[in-house]
């Protein structure tokens, strides 16, 4: 089994009022093969969606080389999230996952549904509803999935521009979850951004706020409150994610986890927001704002350094 989200933190779901983000074309203008690209250095960061995964990210390039280990259908530069539906949370067992299910497998086609995608030179929206990642039926360890459907109601709207201000190697990446009417949860983890990477990102890092200094990170799957880096041995290609403090009521977070899982041979980092409320959470659309950055290690740091100093300024 490839790893996927709830390997470092719960996840789960399952309705439908669709809210978008923003206005994008029909879906049945494109078969969601779609591909934006900017300059950014010595050369272009290429991003590409495919129809195969529902509009998530399939890819993402920079100086000759492959950022995302797209594999499955939960190895992506996607997103997530996971409910209790009023029971205690468990893995995977009421998981809406942007790209599709774990019995969509390595195919050609996806679970989750495409409802609207428009890319354009350096920028990509896209909405889509997202599938459990467990299909009725099946179980998460000793956990049944508590999902009666493999399509949920839950909407996923994403946008994303190659260079943020005066820095081109800069992604700024918001997403919105909306949760529907007539469900009952008291928690919730979204799972904002994963990055699924190829083993040779094996240099974690984290960025320091107070000393703008990068400090190795061990690769025990786990969450912790500083941004995350993940880097080539040589320093020669780095990702970053970091996110500004969200204004979200009941919400804390981020909080960014990592994991390094050797059979597989891939690498995951993930940005993660909790909300918890009572008697329940309230419906409606929950958004968050984050940068992933592309470069070689030095590059990303001071990028980290300078989103950090515009946030606060």
């Amino acid at each position: 089994m490839h790893p996927h989200i709830s390997r470092l933190l719960p996840t789960s779901l399952i309705c439908a009022l669709i809210i978008p983000l923003f206005h994008t074309a029909s879906a049945a203008n494109s078969d969601g093969n779609t591909t934006i690209s900017a300059p950014a250095g010595p050369s272009e960061i290429v991003i590409k969606t495919t129809g195969r995964l529902a509009g998530a990210i399939d890819s993402l390039t920079w100086n000759g080389k492959e950022f995302i280990d797209s594999a499955d259908h939960g190895r992506q530069l996607q997103s997530a999230s996971n409910l209790d539906c009023e029971t205690p949370i468990t893995a995977e067992t009421f998981n809406p996952t942007e790209a599709g299910s774990v019995r969509d497998g390595a195919g050609d086609t996806s679970s989750s549904e495409l409802l609207e995608i428009r890319a354009s030179g350096n920028e990509l929206t896209t909405s889509s509803k997202m599938a459990f990642w467990l299909e009725p039926g099946m179980k998460s360890g000793a956990n049944p999935a508590k999902n009666a459907t493999v399509l949920s109601n839950h909407e996923l709207s994403k946008r994303v521009k190659i260079g943020y201000k005066d820095m081109p190697n800069v992604i700024s990446y918001d997403v919105t979850f909306t949760l529907p009417l007539g469900e009952r949860h008291t928690q919730a983890v979204f799972e904002a951004l994963t990055g699924y990477m190829p083993e040779e990102f094996q240099n974690f890092y984290t960025f320091n706020p107070a000393t703008k200094k990068l400090a190795p990170l061990d690769d025990s799957p786990g969450e912790q409150p500083l941004p995350i880096v993940f880097a080539t041995p040589d320093g020669s290609h780095a990702m970053g994610i970091y996110a500004p403090a969200q204004r979200l009521p009941h919400t804390t977070g981020p909080t960014y986890g990592r994991g390094r899982f050797v059979p597989q041979k891939v690498v995951k980092w993930n940005c993660v927001f909790r909300t918890t409320e009572k008697p329940k959470i309230g419906t409606g659309r929950f958004s968050f704002r984050m940068f992933v950055i592309v470069g070689d290690l030095e590059t990303v740091r001071r990028s980290m350094a300078r989103l950090l100093q515009t946030a606060h300024s």
